[in-house]
């Protein structure tokens, strides 16, 4: 590890100042939304864009350090210590409306950055522990069904028409909600059954996974009581439709090519937006460098390329959000920039 590599620190500052939004309320209620959605796409706009790739060796060593597991790790007791004090927060303090909406915003976007984004890493690792903590990440957001989808689906299938979590050109965001939502909840239990060939069998992942949210989500209502209970619910759905604005923006109007066997083409660099705005890379644990990722799922955060032949976000991704929220101006920026070659309709 070099001391740069310290950089990765600064993601912490979301669920760090989640921490204190939810411990001084008031005005600070609204701290973690004024820094994610305010503070960072002005830093990613200014500060320089980095295209640089690392040397065989240098990825080497970092394979080898410690240092970036131990980020993502260090995030499962971080988002449930802020989900904690959210829920005693509410439940314990008198509150203004105004206050107890900016907690609801500020926690969700901790629950779908240092929750839902490093369960995505953690989700591809092959180890058993791995996959814990990335089910326990998920576990918050009400959305542990990701886990089976994300790596055996959307990774198959991704800028095909098979896959709901890709969106398709000209289709806005709010649309894309209610295509892609349902649509990889009912893949998940597709998945299941074709690998266990039944629903119904204690192994199948989707049956515990409603088991354990519905425990979750009844244990939350018992002990803070059914207001706050539906209040953490709105911030888990807040926390899943930020993961989705994500999935949006990572492959708007990018598709695969259908071959003449019926068989789509291997997933290139191509078929995802990229991102080189440095400050997301590092708040998001890289996963801007989304096109590589999608290239050679395999790789870790750390060590993923630039390439050159990738299409390239005209934004960071905090400002691509806020973006895609107003499809016209989205379609006007975006639509020309997607290449000539994935511009398909199916």
């Amino acid at each position: 590890m070099y001391s740069k590599d310290l950089k990765y620190l600064l993601a912490y500052i979301l669920p760090l100042s989640g921490m204190v939004s939810i411990y001084y309320a008031s005005y600070f209620s609204f701290l973690t939304v004024i820094i994610a959605f305010g503070l960072l796409p002005v830093l990613d706009y200014h500060y320089p864009k980095s295209t640089n790739n690392f040397n065989s060796e240098q990825k080497a060593q970092r394979l080898k350090s410690l240092f970036f597991d131990a980020l993502l790790y260090i995030n499962v007791p971080l988002v449930y210590i802020v989900l904690f004090m959210f829920l005693m927060r509410l439940g314990y303090s008198a509150l203004d409306t105004w206050e107890i909406f900016g907690l609801c915003l500020s926690t969700g976007i901790v629950l779908s950055t240092s929750g839902i984004n490093v369960a995505h890493e953690l989700g591809h690792k092959p180890s058993t522990i791995s996959h814990v903590a990335s089910q326990l990440l998920l576990l918050p957001s009400m959305y542990m069904h990701f886990f089976i989808e994300h790596n055996r689906g959307h990774h198959l299938h991704v800028s095909t028409p098979e896959d709901p979590a890709s969106a398709r050109k000209g289709e806005s965001v709010y649309k894309f909600f209610f295509r892609s939502i349902p649509g990889q909840w009912i893949n998940a239990w597709r998945l299941e059954k074709k690998r266990l060939k039944s629903h119904w069998h204690f192994s199948n992942l989707m049956m515990q996974f409603t088991i354990i949210q519905v425990v979750f989500v009844s244990l939350i209502f018992y002990a803070f009581g059914p207001l706050v209970g539906l209040l953490y619910l709105a911030v888990a759905l807040q926390s899943l439709l930020m993961l989705e604005l994500i999935n949006y923006i990572e492959h708007y109007g990018l598709r695969r090519k259908k071959l003449e066997n019926g068989r789509y083409e291997k997933v290139r660099a191509t078929h995802s937006w990229n991102s080189n705005h440095e400050i997301g890379r590092i708040f998001l644990y890289e996963l801007t460098r989304h096109s590589d990722h999608h290239f050679k799922s395999a790789k870790k955060y750390q060590i993923l390329d630039h390439h050159d032949d990738s299409p390239q976000l005209p934004y960071g991704y905090p400002a691509s959000l806020l973006l895609s929220l107003i499809p016209p101006l989205w379609f006007r920026i975006m639509d020309n920039r997607i290449p000539s070659s994935n511009s398909i309709n199916y």
